[in-house]
């Protein structure tokens, strides 16, 4: 075995330098006779050797020196022209011989056929005493055979520049330059999994370990997602001293297709106990051994596959909280309004600020208490300006538990609605200590925060919902980008398809043999397009001609069927289940340009059942968009039934939801939008419509989902745009000639919204 790569038996806890922290560990466990699900390691030399081999070492130091970290748009900016040359490079052939050749020896070992691993982070300063780096680095799962492994290793070697590795390794002051290594390692396919540490993380009491579990795979414990069992064990003897079983909504397990889903779990499931007292027993003996041979207190993953416990991960427990010298203020002074888990100890008063995004914490003031859903690596910077942290979701080993001590933040976690029963404004103080947050009294009331008018630097509109624009060729898009847009929300493609297909119908052109023709073509445009908008995201929407349009073109009337109504028949989702060749072109497009510009991503049109979402999902598995980690699948909501699919949708992967208000008032209400006759009925205020979108942007927060609308009501009616900000809508997207009125009428009706809250907080304040 060359340097390039190492087995896990080879390492110990001081090869942090070749194999980074999480692989040093790995291997001190293997040795040590833990159970660890076997692996390798790719060291950091390789990773040197492959920056040496690109010639990329100048410009990143240059790059990362002139940005400011504080600054999130420049930071994503730098972040992502790192990483796009890191992607786009190529790995020189002896590193990529020497990973191969090892995937190949563990498939070898573990019994035959190519072997489902993982690529997992570890950098040479995450999982140290000095700095967790709390999960900031990639890990890619349901890695399958060797394109796919170098692929993966790359894109773990890219994310070593995220904008937030980037910020945290300048909060801390790290010395010198970054380096990383990958390790490639078995799935475990988890039944139960979860975190434990030796000692008590609130407390920092050692006779005491806590355990949180949780059904399937281990990530939604570790990113926060479900709120997790929580048990409490005694070091000495084993012995239960706490269980809390908490509501565990769904779990994520892996299909047959080497992909993780998410399930669903029935009331008696999602309230059952996890650890049965001898899986718990099993758990705790496995991570007091890990203590114990490391000698200090162990912050560790573990699953349960079979009758068998594994740990995942081992690393220093890199803070802890303390049990308090002196007691808290007297709760009975104030109103309880929620109890949790007391993540990091202290106390904190201030107003609130509820983000349902990482986009709301833009608003987040020095000094407010943060009250989010729960928190990931993308919410540090907002994270370090807050008084304290509040989450519904999330356990003493999620995110915003181990960063908020880290930062020696007062935070509280597990509150299952501080997000549902806090308000912008309250004014709250968080005893995280006792794990509360208590309403604050008139004798230590602060005045209601001032209210700023809706505007910023250069007298720029300032909003918390982002203005996307709609555009349909590329000619227009440095004068679009250079306005005050947040991004493409919706890319209508049919005017490029129609100047690349040169009036030929896509099912001749194939036939020709001149599929590629039109890739390039199509690729040449859209690169305008995405260049001029990056790193702000383009959705590109699908192909949605109908029958027709279609039948105009060279070929056509072999290829389109007559329709009595081609607005509901034969277009978007199903043509793509039904002729799946030209929509594959649109999918090598994608995958073409996303080399070059990561931020466009795919827009699926006129979806209206389940099966035809599986059926995309498959073509997209099959194309290579499937192994691009980074990229975004969205659906256009047209049809109604889409409130009743949006589970669905989210379980193939789907992350974000563009309603087609159009479409989807013609439907709801049975009216024919192209029929003049009826051109009275058809009103996208109907109270019909609003409720169904309001039923899509609530499904879409359920799920975790982005919710986004095109069309022209927001910008032509004002209070249209003030509905769908209550609604909670993430995004709107809408022609170029009327950003301007557009912003305007989305920052008053965001400015009313907090105005209210701001009212409401200082009336309970004073009341």
């Amino acid at each position: 075995m060359n340097n390039y790569v190492r087995w896990f038996d080879e390492l110990g806890k001081d090869d942090t330098p070749v194999a980074g922290g999480k692989g040093a560990n790995l291997g001190e466990m293997t040795r040590a006779g833990l159970p660890v699900p076997p692996g390798f390691v790719v060291t950091a030399e390789a990773y040197r050797a492959f920056i040496q081999h690109a010639g990329l070492a100048e410009f990143i130091v240059r790059t990362i020196a002139a940005t400011d970290v504080d600054d999130r748009r420049a930071l994503a900016a730098a972040a992502d022209a790192v990483q796009a040359r890191i992607r786009a490079a190529d790995m020189p052939s002896d590193v990529r011989a020497a990973v191969v050749d090892a995937y190949h020896e563990l498939s070898r070992r573990e019994g035959g056929p190519p072997l489902l691993v993982a690529a997992r982070s570890s950098a040479t300063m995450e999982d140290t005493a000095e700095a967790s780096f709390a999960g900031m680095n990639r890990t890619y799962l349901n890695v399958l055979g060797d394109e796919a492994l170098a692929g993966s290793v790359q894109d773990v070697w890219a994310s070593l520049y995220s904008p937030r590795v980037i910020f945290y390794r300048k909060r801390l002051e790290l010395p010198g330059e970054p380096e990383i290594a990958v390790i490639v390692q078995k799935m475990v396919n988890s039944e139960k999994s979860g975190v434990a540490f030796s000692i008590d993380p609130a407390t920092g009491d050692p006779s005491d370990m806590v355990i949180e579990a949780a059904f399937g795979l281990g990530e939604v414990v570790v990113g926060g997602q479900v709120e997790p069992d929580h048990y409490v064990v005694g070091k000495r003897d084993l012995a239960v001293r706490t269980i809390r079983v908490a509501h565990k909504a769904f779990m994520l397990t892996r299909d047959d297709q080497g992909r993780n889903i998410r399930v669903e779990l029935p009331p008696e499931r999602a309230d059952a106990r996890v650890l049965a007292d001898a899986e718990l027993a099993a758990v705790a003996e496995l991570v007091r051994r890990d203590e114990a041979h490391y000698g200090s207190p162990q912050d560790v993953e573990w699953a349960v596959e079979g009758d068998r416990v594994y740990l995942v991960q081992s690393r220093p427990v890199t803070a802890v909280g303390h049990v308090a010298e002196t007691a808290p203020a007297p709760a009975a002074a104030r109103k309880e309004l929620l109890r949790g888990l007391n993540a990091s100890p202290g106390t904190a008063f201030g107003p609130v600020r509820v983000a349902l995004r990482i986009e709301d914490a833009d608003a987040l003031q020095p000094g407010e208490i943060l009250v989010a859903r729960m928190t990931s690596p993308d919410w540090v910077p907002f994270m370090r300006q807050a008084a304290a942290i509040v989450t519904d979701a999330g356990g003493m080993t999620s995110h915003a538990a181990i960063v908020s001590r880290e930062l020696g933040l007062p935070c509280v976690v597990g509150t299952r609605q501080a997000t549902s029963v806090l308000h912008d404004g309250m004014l709250v103080t968080v005893d995280a200590t006792a794990g509360t947050v208590l309403e604050g009294r008139a004798a230590i009331a602060a005045p209601p925060p001032r209210v700023p008018a809706p505007a910023a630097e250069a007298g720029r509109i300032v909003t918390a919902t982002r203005l996307m624009v709609n555009l349909a060729e590329p000619e227009s898009a440095a004068a679009v980008a250079a306005r005050d847009v947040d991004g493409v929300g919706l890319l209508r493609a049919e005017f490029m398809i129609l100047s690349a297909l040169q009036g030929v119908h896509p099912r001749r052109l194939i036939e020709q043999g001149r599929g590629d023709e039109f890739v390039n073509r199509m690729a040449e445009q859209l690169r305008v397009i995405a260049a001029a908008f990056n790193p702000r995201p383009v959705i590109y929407r699908a192909t949605d001609f109908r029958t027709n349009e279609f039948r105009g073109l060279e070929g056509g009337d072999e290829f389109e069927p007559q329709e009595e109504n081609p607005m509901i028949g034969l277009r978007g989702a199903y043509r793509y289940v039904r002729d799946p060749d030209p929509f594959k072109l649109e999918l090598e497009l994608l995958a073409r340009v996303r080399r070059e510009f990561p931020n466009v991503h795919l827009m699926i049109p006129f979806v209206r059942t389940g099966s035809e979402m599986r059926a995309i999902r498959r073509l997209i598995d099959g194309s290579p968009l499937a192994k691009d980690a980074g990229f975004q699948l969205w659906v256009m909501a047209e049809v109604p039934s889409v409130v009743y699919w949006l589970d669905e949708y989210a379980r193939l992967g789907v992350t974000g939801v563009s309603i087609g208000s159009n479409d989807l008032t013609q439907l709801v209400l049975g009216v024919d939008r192209d029929n003049e006759v009826l051109a009275s009925l058809f009103d996208e205020r109907d109270h019909a419509v609003l409720e169904t979108i309001r039923a899509i942007i609530a499904g879409c927060h359920r799920l975790g989902l982005r919710s986004s609308i095109c069309g022209q009501a927001p910008s032509v009616y004002p209070e249209y745009a003030e509905q769908l900000v209550r609604m909670g809508i993430d995004s709107i997207s809408i022609n170029p000639d009327v950003i301007e009125q557009a912003r305007r009428n989305i920052a008053v009706a965001e400015r009313r919204v907090v105005l209210e809250h701001a009212r409401h907080a200082a009336s309970d304040a004073l009341g």
